[in-house]
């Protein structure tokens, strides 16, 4: 700085302001924040321009004494317009550290710099200068009051200009954001709102106005007109229809200027009409003031300029109604519910939870009475949960009878949930009662993204759906582990599978009278690399899920093929070898052609392949079963249906289906000491005597359980008393055995 010797001398008066109080940003003051360890350049520095007035305003002094003291201060005032900053303070690069602080951490763009250093010759890095908009650098012993009067003045010129550019930039810049983002929700209103701003700067005055329309939310026409932007003391109004604000006179000129699609002028305000013949908008622009000529030219020039922006928007907001609206409920559709629940999860997680609900068995109302009274169902359903959960959650429609909500775990109870479905639903003519199931996750138990929520509570809503007893669940981590490990197994089925790592083995089945062999039972096995084998009852169901028990159940029937032809050629022919078959199988189209295909294509005789079913595969699909299973018996196969007498609910279907055998479950074989099960057992083989079908017992372990068994007439044992499944060489060595 100047000698103290000097014309421009500063003279010292110790009058500092604190670093860290909040000060209010005051109009015709430009606030200064001078920055140095030394407390004597402070004084001067100020001394020097305390009667400076810039572009009409005062200067407000505030001071910090390090750099991390500055950087706190402007924290918290962010009006601040020059900063006069010490380059050595507490290290030779403190201020540089403030000046990458200022412009990267606190991202002010606005505020200007000038650097001061008290040591000639030192320079600060040359980086820092060209990257950070340093206004200027000078040495403390060359900065006279007039050259640090043309700093500031410079300064403060430079800052008044960037800030005067932002603030005009930003009507559109919203504009310009709501035609580009075309995903955001409200780009429509965004749009609207822009238009309101730039319109007041174009004219010199504070954005205060509204910009109606006769356009629903999603840009479709409508009769009513609503406010779809609005600046200053009519921002709350938005998305309300016109006739909320309590104004005749602005409703009475928008309603005027859209009716005859004309600009009004007066001296209180200026209506605007923006629009074609499909889109009609007005802007209100309340300005206490004439317009004049030349700002009229200027808003007409813009209105040009953004008409087709209005249209091309509104168009747009149709285009995202059509991608984030469920159309038949007006609801989110499953996009727009993701979005809804990654939001409130990053947002309000705490005490809030995710709900899926499906209604069951809609698909009988769609084909039952027909699609539109199971539309009238659905809208129904809709109205009944807006009514219960509408003004906490947020409702969505995520599937075709799955409804999506979020909001307070308080609210959305499994009770509550349940209360929904206790009444029947108008629809159409019909009062429908229906039912549904509940997934459930809380979104402190998920993550953040919206997908993943959605994928946890459908993991719950299937495990609901499988749950006996209960309607609903609520989902845990360790449900994505074992669905996550339940996937893993079937990748590496289908690997191991189409590598030919599946074996099958076989279990000999004996006739009673004789105890000689008269057929086999197939049983896949899935070996594994440490000599271990995986349950059957694990990977069949994953095969049976995933649909790749068609490929494995041809594979299965081929291999039986081939090894009754492989046992015919070593001399045993006339061995039965009886398969499992599943209900994907069933539903397979080409499943039954491609059985007779197979027999046909390894000349097999026909009877020595026996096909066995479950009750469950009966009562799944009743018609197809017996359908398939009657042109297969056509053909000359065998049909056993296996683990009788568990679960069948319908003895009528027994008499329908064209059997040969029946297998006694081996639940009832290991409890034949008792009276329950031998009395079961019993009438089985009774009830199979009088079908004219064949019994066969599976589960046989002891002399006892056999010898109660041909006293009751069973016609053919299995189990590990005659031998336990074995591979294919293995039963060939049996069966030689047999014959010794």
């Amino acid at each position: 700085m100047a000698s103290l010797d000097t014309d421009e001398d500063f003279l010292f008066l110790a009058e500092d302001d604190p670093a860290g109080s909040a000060i209010e940003q005051t109009l015709g003051e430009w606030h200064l924040l001078i920055v140095d360890d030394d407390e004597e350049i402070h004084t001067v520095t100020k001394l020097a321009l305390n009667d400076l007035v810039v572009m009409g305003r005062q200067l407000v002094f505030h001071h910090a004494y390090s750099g991390k003291t500055a950087i706190e201060f402007l924290r918290v005032n962010p009006q601040i317009a020059l900063v006069l900053l010490d380059v050595v303070m507490e290290s030779d690069d403190a201020g540089l550290k403030v000046v990458r602080q200022i412009r990267d951490e606190l991202c002010m763009e606005e505020l200007r710099i000038v650097l001061r250093t008290g040591q000639p010759g030192y320079a600060p890095e040359e980086s820092v200068i060209k990257e950070y908009d340093i206004n200027d650098y000078k040495t403390k012993t060359e900065l006279t009051r007039s050259k640090l009067v043309t700093s500031i003045i410079a300064s403060l010129r430079s800052y008044q200009q960037i800030r005067t550019i932002n603030q005009s930039r930003r009507g559109l810049q919203k504009i310009i954001n709501a035609g580009a983002n075309l995903l955001e929700q409200h780009s429509l209103h965004e749009f609207s709102e822009g238009v309101v701003t730039q319109i007041s700067s174009l004219i010199g005055l504070h954005a205060e106005g509204v910009l109606c329309a006769q356009i629903e939310d999603d840009g479709s026409a409508s009769e009513n007109i609503y406010v779809l932007g609005a600046a200053g003391q009519f921002a709350p109004y938005i998305k309300c229809q016109l006739n909320r604000l309590d104004n005749t006179r602005i409703v009475s000129q928008i309603t005027q200027c859209l009716q005859n699609r004309q600009h009004i002028f007066t001296d209180l305000d200026t209506v605007l009409y923006l629009g074609n013949d499909k889109h009609s908008a007005a802007v209100y622009i309340e300005t206490n003031r004439p317009v004049e000529a030349l700002d009229r030219q200027l808003i007409e020039v813009f209105l040009t300029n953004i008409s087709i922006g209005y249209e091309n928007v509104t168009l747009f907001q149709q285009l995202k109604h059509a991608a984030y609206i469920d159309p038949l409920t007006k609801t989110p559709n499953r996009n727009e519910f993701i979005q809804i629940l990654q939001d409130t999860r990053r947002y309000e997680a705490e005490n809030n939870i995710a709900v899926l609900i499906d209604v069951d068995h809609f698909s009988d109302v769609n084909d039952g009475l027909g699609q539109d009274v199971g539309n009238e169902l659905l809208i129904a359903i809709t109205f009944r949960l807006i009514e219960y959960f509408g003004e906490t959650c947020q409702l969505g429609r995520i599937g075709a009878d799955v409804f999506g909500v979020v909001g307070p775990e308080s609210e959305l109870t499994p009770e509550r949930l349940n209360a929904v479905f206790n009444e029947p639903f108008h629809a159409s003519e019909y009062t429908l009662q229906v039912n549904a199931t509940f997934g459930l996750c809380r979104l402190t138990d998920s993550a953040e993204q919206g997908l993943i929520i959605l994928k946890h509570v459908y993991i719950a809503l299937n495990k609901a759906k499988k749950r006996l007893g209960f309607n609903y669940q609520y989902y845990t981590a360790d449900m994505e582990e074992e669905m996550a490990e339940r996937l893993a197994m079937l990748r590496m089925l289908r690997h191991d599978f189409f590598n030919d790592r599946l074996e099958l083995w076989y279990q000999p089945q004996i006739e009673l009278a004789s105890q000689r062999m008269v057929g086999m039972e197939a049983l896949l096995r899935w070996p594994q690399a440490n000599g271990q084998f995986i349950s059957p009852a694990v990977f069949i169901p994953l095969a049976e899920y995933s649909g790749l028990i068609i490929d494995i159940g041809n594979w299965v029937l081929e291999q039986a093929c081939l090894h009754i032809k492989a046992l015919e050629k070593q001399g045993y022919a006339g061995l039965r070898i009886a398969v499992n078959v599943s209900m994907p199988q069933f539903r397979n189209h080409g499943f039954v052609q491609s059985v007779i295909d197979c027999v046909n294509r390894y000349q097999v005789k026909p009877e020595y392949l026996e096909l066995e079913i479950t009750e469950s595969v009966v009562m799944d699909e009743p018609k197809m079963v017996i359908d398939a299973l009657q042109k297969l018996k056509s053909f000359g196969i065998k049909v056993a249906i296996d683990d009788f007498g568990i679960g069948f609910s319908s003895l009528s279907y027994l008499q329908q289906l064209p059997l040969d055998r029946i297998k006694i479950d081996r639940a009832f074989i290991r409890d034949l000491d008792l009276t329950a099960g031998e009395v079961i057992t019993e009438t089985i083989i009774n009830l199979g005597k009088r079908l004219q079908l064949f019994t066969i017992a599976e589960g046989v372990e002891n002399k006892a359980q056999e010898q109660a068994l041909k006293l009751m007439g069973c016609d053919e044992v299995q189990g590990f008393m005659y031998a336990k499944p074995m591979p294919p060489a293995e039963l060939l060595h049996y069966l030689q055995q047999q014959k010794q």
